[in-house]
This record gives C-alpha cells, structure tokens and sequence, in this order.
C-alpha cells in the first residue's frame, strides 16, 4: 500500500536532513585530513633540521649529464614537481619504473598520495622521514617550496617539471576538479565551462574552496601566488627563478621531444623513458574551446599564459642545440618503441573506458560524480621477458605507491566513502 502523500514527504525530508549531516560530517572529516591552503613557509620544518647528508661514500657531485659528450653516468637524483593535468601521470610512471628499477629511495607521502596539498611542502611530510634523511628521488604532487626540497637531496640533484599550454590546462582542471570547487556549483547551463569563462569575475572567489584550481594552476603549484597583478614585476622575477632552479622544463604538447630532450640530460636508455599515455579522458568527455574561448581561458590565466610563453620559447632553444635532424630520428625511435610495447602488452591494443577495465589493479582514479578516465587491460598471455615492464608501464599512480609501499591510509578511506556513495 502507498504512503500517504504526506507521510512520503517527511521520509523525503529526513532522507535530506541525514544527507546534510552525513555530508557535513565528511567535510569536517576531510578538513582535517587536508592542510590549510596558506601555511606559513617559516615554520614549516622543525627547528634545526638538517639538510640532506649523502651516506659515507656516496659522491656528492656527478659527471654532467649530457648523452652528447658521451660517456656520461646516469643520472638517479631527480626532482620531479609534477603539476597538475599535464601528462605528469605519465612522466611519474616513468620515474616509479626507474627507481624501482634500480632500488633508488624515493621521499613519498604520508596517508595521502601528494604532499598535503594545496599547502606548501615540507621536508617532515615524508614518510619516515628524520632531519638529515637523503632521498634519490621526490615526484609526488606537491605546492613547490624550494628550500624544503632542497633539503632532500644531495646537491647535483637534476631538477625538472612539465607545462601545459594553459587554456587547455584550464579546460582540463575544470573538467576534473570543477566538482570540488563550490562557487561552480552555481553555474546553471549545460555548457558549465562556457558559462564561467563569459564572466569569470561573478564567479570566482579566490578565497574559495579549491579556487586554486581554476586560474593559473601552473603559477599556483610552482609555489607563487596566481592571483599576481599581472603588471607586477615579480611575475617576471618568478618565471626567471623557475629558469634558474629547474634544468628542464618540458611541455606536455610536445611529450615525445621533451622525452628525449630528459633522456639526454639524464643519461638514460631508451627503454627507460618508454610510456603508455596514463590518466587520459575519452574523446567524449573532452569539449573543444573554440577560438572566442580558447583566448578568453587564456587572459584569465594571463600568468600562466606568461610562464608557457617563456618556456615554450626556450624549449625550442634547447631542441635547436641539440639538433633537429637528430631530434626527429630519436622522437621516431621512441615511438616505435612504445608501438611495440604496445602490441605486446595492451589487450586489444588500446586504452578503454573504466567500465570495461577488467583488473581493479589497473583502474585509475576517477573524478567525483564521474567515470571518464581511461585505463588498460593488460594482455592474458605476455613473454616472460616483458611481463613485469608491462604491468608496470600499465599500472596507474595509486596502485604503484601502494606496490612500492606508500602509507595511503587518507586516500583509502576516501576511495571507500566514495564507493560507498557511488560519488
């Protein structure tokens, strides 16, 4: 027998009134799972904490890394400030696989998969770490403090990061974390990112929930502050530290030659910068800016649009330096390489979407409210020789950290409330 008209809508209501508190409660849980944004940069590691002391015997400085000079010595210290929707799944993949490799030590996470951000990274965020400790290798998403990273490493440490042309960041972050990011929550139309980007000031709040992640993210993760005047000088000032301090800056639209490009500087092989394209969207869920967007979703991210000009530019300095005739033959060995990898390790020879992913070790991580991240199913049946290289070309950030032994506590616990709400 039906409820009552009445009787249904108190069971509504109370259904609402625990959904409320049930929510609030996860809020306030995951406020204390999560920093705040603007923690102080000088109390940030413990008083009288020691920088990096490399273990007796170990050399303190390295033949430069430059494959063109020839007999050079692998680089294995590196730090990798992976920003956010720039291929940077792909390149940590790459890293993973080389420490692993070669038994490195990397600086991980403690409970989470990234540094507490949005906060500032600290030296005492690693896990297991002790004033003095020195790592091999820092990859992890983070906001960039120099001195704190710095500290982690021994001196010829190789610094790199990764840059995206920012309307297509802009486009891409609002896709993935728009849903977090409550002043979006007003947005009406269907077309959610051409709404904002008519009148992007009568939504932004730069003191809102997540804000970070919709102007000028690059800016943000590399440590300054993306709400600069763009007229300010320190804009400039920024972008020629970042020049000093990182010894490649790659870009995502150019994956191949930038691959190159770090397997040069690094002393690397070949296979070891082999990859298969990870955390990627399917076609559908990728809505093309037009050119009345594209250029709106640049001037709001001006500062960013800054930092890729610079980089994007001397980029080509150090393609033109280290040949182009010689660029296009290794860009066409590497792709060939990663071809054949691809034959022998991917069922059915291409990315699928996550309803069809078969192993929930190769799933990756969805964003909230939706399913639109790729993923693989590895092959049945692979040589012995290739087995291992395939699994671990293919298997996404969280699963890794978890084989290599990250404490994930924060990010289990989340994956479980959100399996739970099917968020």
């Amino acid at each position: 027998m039906p409820l009552p008209q009445k009787k249904r809508w108190e069971s509504m209501a109370k259904g609402l009134v625990l959904g409320a508190l049930f929510t609030s409660f996860l809020l306030l849980l995951y406020s204390y799972a999560v920093p705040p944004l603007h923690a102080g940069l000088a109390s940030m590691t413990p008083e009288g904490a020691a920088p990096c002391s490399p273990a007796p015997g170990e050399p303190e400085t390295a033949t430069p890394a430059n494959g063109s000079a020839g007999g050079c010595q692998p680089r294995r210290d590196i730090v990798f400030m992976k920003t956010h929707k720039t291929a940077s799944s792909t390149l940590l993949n790459i890293l993973f696989r080389f420490g692993q490799k070669h038994g490195l030590k990397f600086a991980f996470p403690n409970g989470r998969n990234d540094f507490d951000y949005p906060a500032f990274f600290a030296r005492s965020l690693v896990q297991d770490y002790r004033p003095g400790a020195c790592f091999n290798i820092i990859c992890n998403h983070m906001r960039f403090h120099y001195d704190e990273v710095r500290g982690l490493l021994p001196p010829n440490a190789t610094f790199i990061t990764v840059l995206r042309d920012p309307a297509r960041l802009f486009e891409s972050s609002f896709h993935y974390f728009g849903s977090v990011v409550p002043f979006t929550w007003k947005l009406s139309s269907h077309d959610k990112l051409a709404e904002f980007l008519q009148d992007p000031d009568r939504y932004y709040d730069p003191n809102g929930y997540n804000a970070h992640y919709l102007r000028n993210l690059l800016f943000f993760d590399l440590g300054y502050d993306s709400g600069l005047d763009p007229s300010s000088p320190q804009v400039q000032e920024h972008i020629l530290e970042v020049e000093r301090r990182f010894h490649l800056v790659l870009l995502q639209e150019y994956f191949d030659e930038s691959l190159v490009l770090l397997k040069d500087l690094l002393c690397w092989e070949l296979e070891d910068v082999l990859y298969f394209k990870l955390n990627a969207r399917r076609a559908s869920a990728v809505p093309r800016l037009s050119g009345e967007l594209y250029q709106r979703a640049t001037a709001w991210n001006v500062l960013d649009a800054r930092l890729y000009r610079h980089f994007n530019t001397s980029f080509w300095r150090k393609v033109e330096a280290f040949g182009r005739e010689r660029m296009a033959r290794e860009v066409a060995a590497l792709r060939r390489a990663n071809e054949h990898m691809r034959r022998i390790c991917i069922d059915g020879g291409h990315a699928v979407d996550a309803t069809a992913i078969q192993d929930s070790a190769m799933q990756p991580w969805q964003p909230l409210g939706a399913k639109s991240i790729l993923g693989y199913n590895l092959k049945k049946s692979i040589g012995h020789r290739h087995a291992q290289l395939c699994r671990r070309m293919l298997t996404p950030e969280i699963q890794y950290l978890m084989d290599l032994g990250v404490n994930l506590w924060v990010t289990k616990l989340w994956k479980l409330i959100r399996d739970f709400l099917h968020w």
